[in-house]
């Protein structure tokens, strides 16, 4: 399994119309990719980071991690909406259960 993590601030304010389009958008979109498990749009709360958003979701193996990248919606999303919207994020690509013993 492997976790897909994009912690993010937007260029918008938190609590504006923006954020909410924004984040709508994602969901409308981006969890219907086939790909995609457990899509969820999670909101930092720790002061440990500047960052203020996160999208996590789930894919069954490196294939459909990889189909995800390339889908037309993903990228389309990225090109119309996240390339514009957002002002800085953190990629964070897991590997989950990668040792059976644990």
């Amino acid at each position: 399994m492997y976790k897909h993590m994009v912690i993010f601030n937007l260029k918008s304010d938190l609590n504006s119309e923006e954020t909410d389009q924004f984040l709508e958008a994602a969901v409308r979109e981006l969890r219907t990719i086939p790909e995609v498990e457990n899509f969820q749009i999670l909101r930092q709360v720790s002061p440990k980071n500047d960052f203020a958003l996160c999208f996590s979701m789930d894919f069954v193996n490196e294939e459909e991690f990889y189909a995800y990248q390339e889908h037309p919606t993903h990228r389309k999303f990225v090109e119309e909406r996240w390339n514009k919207e957002v002002a800085e994020f953190l990629e964070v690509d897991l590997l989950q259960n990668f040792r059976r013993s644990i």
